[in-house]
């Protein structure tokens, strides 16, 4: 049987999640959505979310907190600061490198908050009684809205959550979904005012409006979540990104109130800080998933991040990665073959393109060969 938590119940929590790694605790209401829900089928109507059917799957529930879980009686938000050392923009300069977002560098935060929240979550049933559900981007649940009704931080124009209070653009969130009763805290007001720097800065014009993202034109969705060829439109664009875009965060003004995250669970390794190109692409299957053990990336797979590799690489001008290049044209993934003509294309032309077309074959898949043609004729 629950009991009521005491007034100062939510410090003790504060403290907690301030020893577990977290900058910001926060309580609100479940049914303080507001229009999160309706943006949310707008987004789905327009087909912005792309590849990524699972956010239309149970739809309802993501847009109605009492629908994934009628029981719950507050929700609990946690910042988690990630902000890097260094601007990733600054960072990102070294064709002849592979960007990786800055999210992506250290252990996947999926395990590091997740075990967090636990002991968080472990406090409070141990002194309410309540039941408990925690969250870290894997279920249905909306934790930008969320977090900025609890008072986190408000959603700026890039559509991510931005904090005065820790991390600026910065922060990964965790939420925890109770029985318990928790006074809710007051909601952030939006502080973007007139500046447009976000959507300015967008490689690939991604923002059709302010607070609207489509993401099948964001290069963090093009590299991580699309899973076919990258559309011609945005290869350019893409540059030596391949993993993420930190683009529309890195340039927000509120970042001046980021401190840089001192978490060693989250720090850079060596094999994610902006490795050589000439690495990447000779990454097979199981060397690829040696090298990102542990990391976000490790799930997007070896030939997504190949192909993604490859679109870097032919946008390097780097001639010294035309033998790696050449190789994937052999490749047994058609996403990496594909990739690896226009990459080719880029780097040698299309008389080079022709030469090695007379060693292959007729593609069997009709997007590979569509790029052996374009690369030639185009």
């Amino acid at each position: 049987m629950s009991q009521d938590p005491t007034p100062d119940f939510k410090d003790e929590l504060r403290a907690t999640a301030l020893m577990a790694g977290f900058s910001l605790l926060r309580v609100t209401a479940p049914d303080r959505l507001g229009a999160a829900g309706p943006r949310l089928h707008e987004f789905l109507a327009h087909g912005r979310h792309g590849d990524m059917e699972w956010m239309a799957n149970h739809a309802d529930r993501r847009a109605d907190v009492l629908a994934l879980w009628p029981d719950v009686k507050s929700v609990i938000m946690l910042g988690f600061n990630y902000a890097p050392a260094e601007n990733p923009i600054a960072t990102a300069v070294a064709a002849d490198r592979g960007v990786i977002s800055a999210y992506a560098r250290g252990r996947d935060y999926h395990d590091v908050i997740k075990k967090a929240l636990r002991e968080i979550a472990g406090k409070v049933q141990a002194r309410t009684g309540a039941d408990v559900k925690i969250f870290v981007d894997t279920a249905p649940l909306m934790e930008k809205p969320l977090a900025q009704a609890a008072g986190l931080g408000w959603q700026g124009k890039h559509t991510n959550l931005v904090s005065r209070q820790a991390g600026g653009s910065w922060l990964f969130l965790g939420a925890i979904l109770t029985t318990a009763v928790l006074e809710p805290d007051e909601g952030e007001a939006d502080h973007c005012g007139s500046c447009t720097r976000c959507l300015d800065a967008c490689p690939t014009q991604a923002f059709p409006a302010p607070y609207q993202l489509d993401a099948r034109r964001c290069i963090a969705y093009l590299t991580i979540e699309h899973k076919g060829p990258i559309a011609r439109e945005f290869r350019t664009a893409i540059g030596n990104r391949v993993f993420g875009c930190d683009d529309c965060l890195a340039v927000c003004p509120w970042n001046k109130f980021a401190e840089a995250a001192r978490d060693h669970r989250i720090a850079a390794r060596a094999e994610t800080a902006n490795p050589p190109l000439g690495e990447l692409l000779m990454l097979d299957d199981a060397s690829f998933r040696l090298r990102f053990a542990g990391t976000p990336i490790k799930r997007t797979g070896r030939d997504r991040f190949v192909r993604n590799c490859l679109i870097a690489a032919g946008n390097s001008g780097d001639k010294t990665l035309l033998p790696m290049t050449i190789t994937l044209l052999a490749d047994t993934s058609p996403l990496v073959r594909g990739m690896a003509v226009w990459a080719l294309r880029e780097l040698a032309g299309a008389a080079a393109v022709a030469d090695q077309r007379r060693l292959y074959p007729r593609d069997a898949d009709d997007a590979v060969e569509r790029e052996w043609r374009e690369a030639i004729t185009s």
